[in-house]
């Protein structure tokens, strides 16, 4: 039996260049609808699940736990889409692989400086990825960037917070705003996890003209094949 793997998106756009990179056949989740009928191609499902963490987790949750209910659970989650990339780590056009999705600004201000949620006992502010699907990606994306993917809620938009974030994470290689959502429901309902990420500007101050959102959606569909690796993924449950 193939192993069914969703792959989550914040907008249609990202969701529509997923799909352009698949085969034919992949299911695709639209507005309400909690549950795709049968794919004809590769057991992948495609879907938005919204803006920030918060959206993504409670979205991707509900998926997961409607498609448990109908008898037809699905054993990988893959939060995908475009991203910022720190300059120097990963430039405009690459693609990038999670090893661990880290909430940057999960945690609280004090006169000692930034404490993480870890720092303050409540909980950890970093998931790492399922080991078995980091290495299904890389194999089939040889030249991505590998790193930590940081989830944030404000998007960096000036020099010195891309500075911060950078020294405060040396791993982190892009920023985006759903992975550590969709990872944490991927956690809660035992099932694997991995982040995809194309990069299309900058992590740093907002320069709308520098952005590339259409070389980062293009490289989105390049990388979207790889996906198909992932439903022979061995003793997925």
């Amino acid at each position: 039996m193939s192993v069914r793997v969703l792959v989550t998106t914040s907008v249609i756009a990202e969701r529509d260049a997923v799909l352009a990179g698949l085969p034919a056949g992949a299911a695709l989740v639209t507005g309400p609808d909690p549950e795709p009928p049968p794919s004809t191609g590769p057991d992948i499902t495609v879907g938005t699940v919204g803006v920030g963490p918060a959206a993504a987790a409670a979205r991707t949750a509900r998926l997961l736990g409607l498609a448990e209910a109908a008898g037809r659970p699905y054993q990988v989650v893959i939060s995908a889409g475009i991203a910022g990339g720190f300059p120097d780590r990963a430039p405009i056009g690459a693609t990038v692989l999670a090893r661990r999705s880290v909430h940057a600004d999960l945690g609280a201000e004090s006169p000692d400086g930034w404490q993480s949620l870890d720092q303050l006992g409540f909980g950890s502010t970093v998931l790492t990825v399922d080991p078995s699907v980091l290495a299904a990606l890389t194999a089939a994306l040889p030249e991505a960037v590998l790193g930590d993917v940081l989830t944030v809620t404000t998007v960096t938009g000036t020099a010195e917070r891309a500075a911060t974030l950078a020294a405060r994470h040396p791993e982190a290689v892009a920023e985006g705003m759903e992975g550590y959502g969709v990872g944490c429901a991927a956690a809660d309902a035992g099932v694997r996890y991995g982040e995809l990420r194309t990069i299309s500007n900058p992590v740093g101050p907002r320069d709308r003209a520098a952005w590339r959102i259409g070389e980062a959606l293009d490289a989105l569909t390049a990388a979207a094949s790889a996906l198909t690796r992932l439903v022979s993924l061995a003793d997925a449950g």
